[in-house]
């Protein structure tokens, strides 16, 4: 102990842990503590308010509901896609690939837009089979939450399962098959039991997701009553009279979330197999019918995953008179309009997310390079801490540093710094993920060795281990990155007048309904997330998904 105090390594994990507690901490205690007081006008607690209120029960009965039917539903697209792509080879499998890019490049407030570009009241296939006499029901709503929802996380299980599916020990199989089983019982009976851990994890990653998802539910949820888009709402309308209702409903999405990553946690710890020395089972190449229609599937599924891509590229140069878009006129007004006319939410962008991505970067690479190799009796307090944002949804976040910064000694509400704090605690599990995926396998030998020569422990991590870490902090970098300029749902919290963002300002030309303006905005935020990515894993070839 006496040890651990004298080293360098301790009072940087003492201020590490001192900013996580006056960043992260405070704000939720302050989230928590507020939902219980009784401060509001009529006496009455947020939840006691919760329970009298038919509305926000519903939005929570709600919000649970389209995560289970989101959940199932990428489930079921998300396993069948991956067992395909680890098991079979067929023509254009290739394409397969690029789903987890998807993710990544495609923000969910694009997502949102560009379905509604097609499919809502004004949209381009709307129109065209209505010119054919038939009519499509309302896209928003249920029909739009579940296709939107499902269609932007079904990846999560698909690369958690084609993960679990190719570390699987095929000698497993072909060993069940010698005693006498089927081919379908054998998956049934030995690999599933393997590969469930994995699929479970992943499935309760997809609640918590829609439980937190923002963009969607906004765009979409028209007169559905959805937990997150009340608690956005409460915390706009009442911000100044009544933060009591707004903490309560931001508390319900924390005890949702957090009690779905418990059962994660609790799945995976009860699932875990070891196999060792095995090999995954060899694709089988397939032929005919078979090959055409799988190669269908696949193909069907890669293209509605880019459809919203398209759409956004298409739209940004589609002539548009107000509301109502023009498809087949072409125009560069609109791109003329983002750069030369209204270039401040890009420029906004480029310097809130490059800071944060930047501090998040070296916060990043610090923090696991004390978990990791420098572990303390504060390391596991910083352990914890650094996962909390994982439970917390952007408009939580968002609300708790605005009621804990409006005022005092730290009165950032209302600056470009609350963004960029916002956007750090945001994605700091991301960061730390990634930095930290190098570190498991370099020697503490080598680092001993510099500080045996006389070097200090701080010159010797950035001589010695820092180089060998710059691959994952730089995938790191672009992951933060990536992510960052997309955010939306703590940024529309915490933004000011004159501050707005990209995906804050493609929001709101989405409400004005002005979806040519909004696709322009969404063309270049789709470039700024694509050519960082196409860099790293082409030019540099970064492992960016591998350590998702």
């Amino acid at each position: 102990m006496t040890a651990q105090v004298r080293s360098v390594w301790f009072w940087l994990a003492l201020a590490v842990l001192v900013i996580l507690i006056v960043t992260l901490l405070y704000p939720l205690i302050n989230v928590l503590a507020s939902s219980l007081s009784s401060a509001r006008a009529d006496g009455r607690s947020g939840w006691s308010v919760l329970l009298a209120e038919p509305k926000y029960l519903r939005a929570v009965a709600n919000t649970v509901t389209l995560g289970a039917i989101v959940t199932l539903a990428a489930t079921a697209i998300g396993v069948p896609l991956a067992y395909v792509a680890a098991r079979y080879d067929f023509p254009g499998k290739a394409l397969i690939a690029i789903l987890p890019l998807t993710t990544l490049v495609v923000p969910e407030v694009i997502a949102a837009q560009t379905w509604l570009m097609m499919l809502g009241n004004n949209g381009l296939l709307t129109r065209t089979l209505a010119g054919w006499g038939i009519g499509l029901p309302s896209f928003y709503g249920w029909p739009g939450l579940i296709t939107v929802m499902t269609f932007i996380y079904y990846t999560y299980v698909y690369i958690g399962t084609l993960a679990a599916i190719r570390g699987f020990d095929a000698q497993l199989e072909e060993a069940a098959r010698g005693l006498g089983t089927s081919p379908a019982v054998s998956r049934l009976k030995v690999m599933l039991p393997v590969v469930l851990p994995a699929i479970l994890a992943s499935a309760l990653l997809v609640f918590t997701l829609v439980v937190g998802n923002f963009a969607v539910a906004t765009i979409l949820g028209h007169k559905v009553e959805l937990l997150s888009v009340l608690t956005y709402q409460t915390f706009i309308s009442e911000v100044s009279t009544d933060p009591v209702m707004q903490s309560t409903l931001a508390s319900v999405s924390i005890g949702l979330v957090a009690l779905v990553l418990f059962l994660q946690r609790w799945v995976v710890s009860r699932g875990r197999y070891e196999i060792v020395l095995g090999r995954g089972a060899k694709p089988v190449a397939m032929r005919g019918l078979k090959s055409f229609g799988l190669a269908l599937a696949a193909a069907l599924v890669v293209i509605i995953s880019l459809l919203p891509l398209a759409t956004v590229v298409a739209g940004a140069f589609t002539v548009s008179r107000g509301p109502v878009m023009r498809w087949g006129e072409w125009t560069t007004a609109h791109l003329w309009r983002v750069f030369v006319n209204a270039p401040d939410p890009i420029i906004n962008t480029l310097l809130y997310a490059g800071t944060a991505t930047l501090i998040s970067v070296f916060f990043a690479t610090l923090v696991s390079y004390l978990i990791v190799k420098k572990r303390t009796i504060l390391t596991p307090a910083i352990d914890y801490l650094t996962a909390l944002p994982l439970a917390l949804s952007g408009t939580v976040i968002g609300i708790g540093l605005v009621m804990s910064f409006n005022s005092g000694w730290m009165a950032i509400t209302g600056t470009g710094a609350i963004i960029v704090l916002a956007y750090v605690i945001r994605r700091l599990p991301f960061g730390i993920r990634n930095a930290s995926s190098t570190l498991y396998n370099i020697p503490n030998s080598i680092e001993e060795a510099s500080i045996s020569l006389g070097v200090p422990p701080l010159r010797s991590f950035a001589k010695v281990v820092l180089p060998l870490m710059i691959p994952s902090v730089a995938a790191a970098g672009v992951l933060v990155w990536t992510t960052t300029v997309a955010e939306l749902s703590a940024s529309v919290v915490v933004y000011s007048g004159g501050r707005e963002t990209m995906p804050i300002q493609i929001f709101r030309l989405i409400d004005s309904g002005l979806m040519a303006q909004a696709s322009a905005y969404g063309f270049v935020l789709v470039l700024m997330i694509v050519i960082p990515i196409l860099l790293a894993t082409t030019v540099f070839r970064l492992d960016i998904f591998g350590s998702r």
